[in-house]
């Protein structure tokens, strides 16, 4: 009984210890899995500012216009694309050779590449966001008919 009595009151001065330790080790926990999904957010973002640079450009090679991106249908996918990648900017449109230097052809021909080029500002969260917005950018080139 004497033994009983002894390991209870050893327990109970000891029950605030487990809340002690969840409450430091939960704050690094929550930090790392808030940059987690931050990185996550930003792969996101790349990923659709690739896609429509990608989408962007394949539509301006099908439906060249004089000059470059001004058809109604590269209109048209520019604005459904921005209104898919947050903050995406106007695209910048070049004609370019096989090797990605400007072409002297004016207007682009048949056989040279559409560049178009997206950028957009990502700000993080979470701590990540103590270095600021990072600005991501992304290119595509496709070959006009």
């Amino acid at each position: 009984m004497k033994l009983m009595r002894r390991t209870h009151r050893a327990r109970r001065s000891e029950s605030g210890q487990a809340l002690v330790e969840f409450s430091l080790a939960i704050i690094p926990f929550l930090l790392l899995v808030m940059a987690l999904f931050d990185l996550g957010r930003a792969v996101y973002t790349y990923n659709g500012l690739s896609e429509a640079a990608r989408e962007i450009a394949r539509v301006t090679a099908v439906y060249a216009g004089l000059p470059l991106g001004t058809t109604t249908e590269t209109a048209n996918r520019v604005a459904v694309q921005q209104a898919l990648v947050p903050g995406m900017g106007t695209p910048t449109f070049e004609c370019v050779t096989v090797d990605g230097s400007a072409s002297s052809n004016d207007p682009c021909r048949s056989g040279d590449y559409v560049r178009v080029t997206l950028s957009t500002t990502y700000t993080p969260v979470s701590l990540l966001g103590l270095g600021g917005p990072i600005n991501l950018s992304s290119s595509a080139s496709i070959r006009i008919p």
